[in-house]
């Protein structure tokens, strides 16, 4: 018993474990294999612990595993491993070098890593467009914004982050492990494809720097001479080939080795740095002394830098008016009296400083947003220009154009991927001397740190910058300069070759973590279809993967724009930091006993907070792609619930579902369901052979073809036998069930109960089965086979009990017959009837079974017809009238048919099959003789079945029998149990028996009322002479129970009417007759349900369970 007990308690690391197949980790907390038996004497040598050796095995002592938990050490494979993988490469060593221990501390490990990731291309290329188009408020409303998403998010992730050991994976593993692996994969596959994408946008923006502003000339798509959609067209196309070019480069490093990125990185960090240093450096200079880069306008409008090499339109030489090029720009020809455009004659050109300087006063012109329509001409605030508005704007390539139609949620779209990279310090978490201790402290310090940089950067570009040139995009009035350059000191090449190298090293960093993160998800086996890309090269590099990270890459660098790849990877991030935000939040309402960050600064209200903030954001950006993103991680969520492995993680969302079990239990205890919401709710029992199998595997089918997986579904076995011996039996049971229900696609428990008496078992699952208001209704429980024979006498005795409990319980009974027979749910029927034969009304099951049965593909093909029966004094017309208009109200479609059964005699053969029944009766009785001896006396009574002994003997035998039942009414004086209902019941009744008077007076065991006695007309009744001939000719029957004769008579009568109508159906649908409370009476209660059935192929026994079940009313 110990064992078992402990194996249920070896929690994760057990054999039986459904967690992770790939343990990330070696923990102190499950003894090793490894250890020698030796040890382990060693460990409880003494005799102050001899009284716990019995538990060696699995309970170390506290010393042992206090040991083991300072040695223990959590280093993952990560970047460190692979770079000394490739290292031994080169050179094959004598001896392994043991690993060292990370020594990361908070600035290394986790700060400049999260600044690094933080800071990147749309700093340098869209945030002083942001500025110029969003205004100085509108853009520090959106930085504000999303620098508090994040802030929020990493407030939550750094506690999950210090809520135990974090081993590398990142933001996946902490997801993952705290909301389960459907919410996990999901996820983890949308962070994935955001990091891909990121990877693309860096590579465009790397591309961008360097066709536009480092080399011009290197474009292959050439853009001199072409004019709006064609150089948009150009440009797009260059963006392509280069990308794809640059992609495939960096793919080529990063398969070579990751070393070489790592070795980078530092290169990499210092040029993000420098840029931001030099541009706050430009900013105290432009105090000082501003730099001169003069712009162009013409009367309002700004032109192209490229377009004139003078702002002027004529200039003086040698006292001689010359026209400049810009002249040329907008005349037909040199000469002074050229015609010209319309609004180059009537305005003006002035020019004015791009950058006047922070105390100029130019920020309270930058404050407001000045939003464009795309191909309108920049215009200065605050100047005069004279034009015609109606007059359509001509030579517009002369001018700087807006190049996208610009609005605030598409700033909000473009500008976030600006604050992303926050995971870059828990993705290193392996790495790190005290990760609990550094990445909150490396994290929130780190976004701190940037938030100031791009709040101030905000407010400083719009004091220092004039409103024309923050809004051009590309430099084009200003000389073909990066904006921000012209603001940097000591030269703007400073953060043009900077922005260059730090765009080079974000992608090749996205390109690196990107492949890993997947590989990580494809080892984990959550996704089975992605589990080729966990495989990679000897050293782990993951090449499968950083082939289709460089695939989906590749897409992002077909879209070729940058404004355009921005929300997409923004969508995925956001979602990623919103079920960050979830995970923390549901971990402290739940109040999980393991929720104990170390990092205490966190509540759930915050973690609400950035929770919307990041689903706001989504829809913001840009409400189509979060539509589409949440449709992704939908679909991976719903393929990892119905086809991905099963994992174990101890996440919250199975906290989430005990919550709302619990929630949802305590309703349904407020009150019994309505009658519109009665649903069979099915307790199946079933019986196991010696080997644990099921024997009855076509109840679970019926089970299915009747529920359609809805409700609830329990499915029940005992096992004989004591919990101690036989708790492995159980489970084997439990297994078999399991199996089976899978099979069968039953969606329910099992439960298996052991008990040292199998009637005793079955009585307790019908007792306890359930939980609270969750509790079966209905209980299903096949016919025994071959009841008849001796070895069988127990098993059709638990049936009857069964059957009295349930009606004690007020519980439905479902008794098919013949169960071997039913199809299977691979069956289709597609013609033929389902045939209910109402007799009694117990509440509706008997109509609403075969209805729920058609909803069912195996029966749906099937008609469905009701008979009822009516007797001699009933309007048989008026009867099928308002059956029809009861089935009318109920909406259920059937065949009417009211059967008329007339008072008959009672046949000779009705009363020798009582006869024999009642002889039968007397054989079981026969409780210890052996089975040999059993079926001695079998043969003997049989043989003198025809009453020679009666014959003999007929006093003795009489008051014998008498004497017997002086007996039985005396334990049970009052007997009221139903075959029919009394007032459509057939009950021929023999008052000239010796038997009947006292059966009437004493109400012994009659299945009818005495009104249904007393209605009765019978032939022995009417005709009490002919009734005296027959007990003269078989002086037997005169000692025969007459209420045994009459209920043989009911059934038989029954069968008849019934194999004569329905004998072709394929399923018949019967109420099933309560049993007698008398249990003399087992033996004869089973005789009568085998005449009422007798020649139906398969036959479905209802019992009510005394409450409407089916209702009119809507």
């Amino acid at each position: 018993m110990l064992n078992n007990i402990t194996d249920c308690e070896e929690g994760e690391g057990g054999p039986n474990s459904q967690g992770d197949g790939n343990p990330k980790e070696s923990s102190p907390f499950i003894n090793s294999s490894a250890a020698s038996d030796a040890e382990k004497t060693q460990q409880y040598d003494g005799k102050n612990m001899a009284l716990f050796e019995e538990e060696m095995d699995t309970s170390p002592m506290v010393s042992s595993l206090l040991s083991s938990l300072a040695n223990y050490s959590n280093l993952p494979t990560g970047s460190k491993e692979h770079e000394e993988e490739e290292n031994n490469e080169e050179g094959a060593r004598p001896s392994k070098k043991p690993v060292k221990a990370p020594q990361l501390g908070t600035l290394m490990g986790v700060y400049l890593p999260c600044i690094q990731n933080i800071f990147g291309v749309i700093l340098f290329l869209r945030m002083t467009w942001m500025v110029g188009i969003g205004g100085v408020l509108g853009s520090f409303i959106i930085v504000f914004m999303c620098c508090s998403t994040t802030m929020l998010t990493a407030i939550s992730m750094s506690a999950i982050a210090t809520n135990g050991v974090v081993p590398a994976g990142g933001s996946y593993y902490m997801i993952s492990r705290s909301l389960g692996p459907e919410f996990g994969g999901a996820v983890g596959i949308c962070f994935y494809l955001g990091t891909t994408f990121a990877g693309a946008m860096y590579i465009l923006g790397c591309i961008e720097i360097l066709l536009i502003y480092i080399i011009p000339q290197a474009a292959i798509f050439q853009i001199e001479g072409l004019e709006g959609a064609e150089a948009e067209a150009a440009l797009l196309n260059n963006m392509r080939v280069y990308g794809t070019i640059v992609l495939s480069l960096m793919a080529l490093v990063v398969f070579v080795g990751v070393k070489y990125v790592n070795k980078l990185a530092l290169v990499f960090l210092a040029c993000v740095i420098l840029s931001i240093v030099a541009v706050y450096a430009g900013v105290i200079k432009t105090a000082i002394d501003p730099p001169v880069f003069p712009v162009c306008l013409l009367g309002n409008r700004t032109l192209l830098s490229k377009g004139y090499d003078v702002c002027a339109k004529v200039i003086e030489i040698d006292n001689e008016t010359v026209t400049t090029k810009l002249w040329r720009s907008f005349c037909d020809s040199e000469s002074l009296n050229a015609t010209c455009d319309e609004y180059f004659i009537n305005n003006n050109v002035t020019e004015i400083q791009g950058i006047p300087g922070v105390t100029s006063g130019i920020l309270a012109e930058n404050l407001f947003g000045n939003y464009l329509e795309k191909g309108v001409v920049l215009e200065k605030r605050g100047l005069a220009s004279d034009v015609d508005p109606d007059s359509p704007t001509t030579s517009s390539n002369r001018y700087v154009l807006a190049d996208i139609t610009s609005f605030f949620t598409l700033l909000v779209g473009i500008y976030f991927p600006s604050v992303t990279g926050i995971m870059a310090g828990s993705n290193r978490s392996g790495d790190l001397r005290d990760a609990q201790k550094s990445i909150p402290i490396g994290t929130i310090a780190a976004i701190t740190t940037t938030s100031t940089v791009y709040m101030s950067c905000v407010v400083l570009f719009g004091a220092c910058i004039e409103g024309v040139v923050l809004r051009d995009k590309f430099g084009e009035g200003v000389s073909g300069n990066l904006v921000i350059g012209t603001l940097a000191w000591p030269s703007p090449w400073v953060i043009v070759f900077g922005s260059f190298f730090s765009t080079c090293g974000a992608g090749l960093q996205s390109l690196t973590g990107a492949p890993r993160l997947l590989q990580a998800i494809s080892r984990d086996g959550i996704i089975p279809f992605l589990r080729v890309f966990g495989h990679g090269k000897e050293n782990g590099e993951p090449t499968w993967a950083l082939l289709l990270t460089a695939s989906i890459c590749e897409i992002g660098i077909i879209i070729a724009s940058l404004d355009s790849v921005a929300p997409i990877l923004s969508m995925f991030f956001l979602m990623c930091y919103m079920f960050v935000n979830l995970a923390c939040a549901l971990q402290t309402l739940l109040r999980t006993p393991n929720w104990r960050p170390r990092f205490k600064f966190y509540h759930w209200a915050l973690s609400f907070l950035g929770m919307s903030l990041c689903l706001s954001l989504m829809f913001i950006c840009s409400w189509y792609y979060a539509i589409v993103a949440m449709g992704i991680a939908s679909c991976i969520y719903k393929y990892i619930e119905f086809r991905g492995a099963e994992k174990e993680w101890g996440d919250g969302i199975r906290g989430i579902s005990l919550s709302a079990a619990r929630f949802a239990l305590m309703r349904l205890e407020e009150g019994p369901p309505h009658t519109k919401n009665w649903r069979p709710q099915i307790l199946v029992l079933l019986s196991v052979d010696a080997e644990q199998n099921v024997e009855q595997p076509r109840l679970l089918s019926l089970t299915n073809q009747l529920k359609a997986g809805k409700g609830l579904t329990i499915v029940g076995t005992a096992v004989h036998g004591t919990f101690l011996d036989n708790y492995t039996e159980a489970q084997r049971a439990d297994q078999s069930l399991r199996k089976l229900m899978e099979t069968e696609k039953v969606k329910g428990f099992s439960q298996v109960v052991i008990s040292s008496n199998l009637r005793d078992g079955t009585s307790h699952l019908i007792q306890v089965g359930g939980l609270g208001g969750l509790k079966h209704n209905t209980v299903m429980v096949s016919w025994p086979r071959n009841w008849k024979q001796p070895e069988c006498h127990q098993q059709f005795r638990n049936f009857i009990e069964v059957v009295r409990e349930t009606t004690v319980a007020s519980l439905a009974l479902l008794v098919p017959k013949n169960i071997s027979s039913y199809p299977s749910n691979g069956e289709r029927f597609t013609e033929g009837h389902i045939d209910v034969w109402w007799i009694v009304h117990d509440g509706g099951m008997l109509m609403l079974l075969p209805f729920l049965l058609r909803q069912h593909k195996v029966w749906r093909k099937c008609k469905m017809r009701i008979f009822t029966v009516a007797q001699m004094d009933d309007n048989s017309i008026q009867m099928k009238k308002d059956l029809i208009t009861f089935l009318y109200h109920l909406r259920i479609v059937a065949e009417v048919e009211v059967v008329e059964m007339l008072d008959g005699d009672i046949s000779a053969y009705t009363y020798e099959k009582t006869l024999v029944m009642e002889q039968r009766s007397q054989i079981l009785k026969q409780m210890h003789l052996t089975k040999n001896e059993k079926e001695r006396e079998i043969q003997s009574i049989t043989d003198s079945s025809r009453g020679s002994i009666r014959r003999k003997n007929p006093s003795t035998a009489r008051s014998q029998h008498s004497t017997e039942e002086g007996t039985s009414l005396a334990e049970k004086p009052e007997e009221e149990v139903q075959l029919i209902h009394s007032k459509n019941a057939s009950t021929p009744t023999s008052p000239t028996s010796p038997t009947s008077p006292a059966v009437s007076a004493g109400g012994a065991a009659t299945w009818t009322d005495n009104k249904g006695a007393d209605k009765g007309k019978n032939l022995l009744a009417a005709n009490p002479e002919s009734g005296r001939d027959f007990f003269n000719m078989k002086p037997e029957w005169e000692n025969l129970n007459q209420t045994d004769v009459r209920r043989m008579h009911t059934a038989m009568r029954l069968n008849e009417v019934i194999m004569k109508k329905s004998k072709e159906a394929k399923l018949v649908l019967l109420n099933m007759p309560g049993p007698p409370k008398n249990r003399v009476g087992n033996e004869n209660y089973m005789e009568f349900l085998e005449v009422l059935t007798e020649g139906l192929n398969r036959v479905l026994l209802v019992r009510g369970g005394g409450r409407e079940v089916i209702t009119i009313y809507s």
